[in-house]
């Protein structure tokens, strides 16, 4: 199964069951408290990748995703219900 050519990865979470594997910087699923902005960072519909203002911040200073950038998000995986619902909160009142 993919989706616009890219392979999808299942992810059995905890809360909600299986579904499909995303990421996002680790700031945002650490923080349940005031958002942090919400950066969808691809070009590609249904290619669910998500990041934190301070690590757009990180990403126009290094100019890509260089090492010193993916230790600094340190990229978690997550459902996309999960991913929504992150989403969701940390576009809130940003």
């Amino acid at each position: 199964m993919s989706r616009n050519g890219f392979e999808d990865f299942d992810i059995d979470c905890e809360k909600h069951g299986k579904g499909i594997a995303v990421t996002v910087c680790c700031h945002l699923v650490k923080n349940n408290g005031a958002p942090l902005g919400f950066i969808e960072n691809s070009s590609e519909p249904g290619d669910f990748q998500g990041w934190c203002y301070a690590c757009e911040h990180m990403f126009s200073q290094e100019e890509d995703k260089t090492e010193r950038f993916r230790k600094f998000c340190n990229f978690s995986v997550i459902c996309e219900e999960c991913y929504r619902s992150i989403k969701e909160h940390h576009e809130s009142n940003t």
